[in-house]
């Protein structure tokens, strides 16, 4: 008997396959709305920032319409006939973050003992650097992703620089920039780059545990500001379609694809 290949699959992967399976079944027919995502983290006994990366994935390929004010809307399968990949393929957004606000906040601990006065003036042209830029999203995220990179240079430590990097360009792919297209904008950013200054400043006070916690703030009001945005979208209420009313709990439970 030859060995299976055993895969580790997100969680949010087998919530967006499972709903996947019951857009196919006929569940949720083409044109009628999801339940809020409130009622489908219950059914599925997950989190709802689960449910909302499974949506957003199944967003990005083009089964569903996430509309604003309204809900979510199943589309019809042709739709994604050309998509050369699966629908679940990458880390989810909100474990990025929390991965990011460990590791980062580690490392600003570190460079706030460590950094030098060429350090904190690499961070401070960086800094300087966002105004003549702002508004631009690639220049705003190529400047997020140096100071980032550059907090993490003050340890001189190669593999601590690709970490910091490789967990930054997880923001790169459809998934993150279809969840970002729905919050970010001038106010943002510009909340994001005083984030950013707070954690220059402990960093060049030389306080450790000042730099950690700003880093880490800094991150989870990413987190937040990400789900705060798809939040409103995900939860207007409406009342159920013929398809919801009929859907027990037994047939939404998360687990592998069908």
């Amino acid at each position: 008997m030859p060995i299976a290949t055993i895969s580790s699959r997100r969680l949010y992967q087998q919530v967006a396959d499972q709903l996947l399976t019951l857009i196919d079944s006929g569940e949720f027919a083409v044109g009628t709305r999801l339940p809020t995502e409130r009622e489908l983290a219950v059914k599925l006994g997950v989190s709802r920032p689960t449910v909302r990366e499974a949506l957003i994935a199944l967003e990005v390929h083009g089964r569903v319409r996430i509309r604003v004010g309204s809900g979510i809307y199943v589309l019809p399968k042709a739709s994604v006939a050309a998509l050369p990949t699966p629908v679940t393929q990458t880390i989810g957004t909100f474990a990025v973050l929390d991965a990011r606000a460990l590791i980062e906040g580690a490392i600003a601990e570190q460079a706030a003992v460590k950094a030098t006065a060429a350090d904190i003036a690499a961070l401070d042209a960086i800094l300087a650097a966002v105004d003549p830029t702002f508004g631009s999203i690639p220049n705003m995220l190529a400047l997020d992703r140096q100071f980032h990179v550059t907090v993490a240079e003050t340890l001189d430590n190669d593999a601590i620089m690709y970490v910091v990097g490789e967990l930054f360009d997880q923001r790169m792919t459809p998934y993150f920039a279809q969840l970002a297209s729905y919050f970010e904008n001038r106010v943002t950013w510009r909340t994001a780059w005083d984030e950013h200054r707070a954690v220059r400043d402990a960093i060049a006070a030389g306080d450790g545990l000042g730099a950690r916690n700003a880093m880490c703030n800094h991150l989870a009001r990413s987190k937040q500001r990400f789900t705060l945005a798809f939040t409103p979208i995900a939860e207007q209420a409406h009342p159920l379609t013929a398809p919801e009313r009929s859907l027990t709990p037994r047939q939404l439970v998360a687990g592998p694809s069908l």
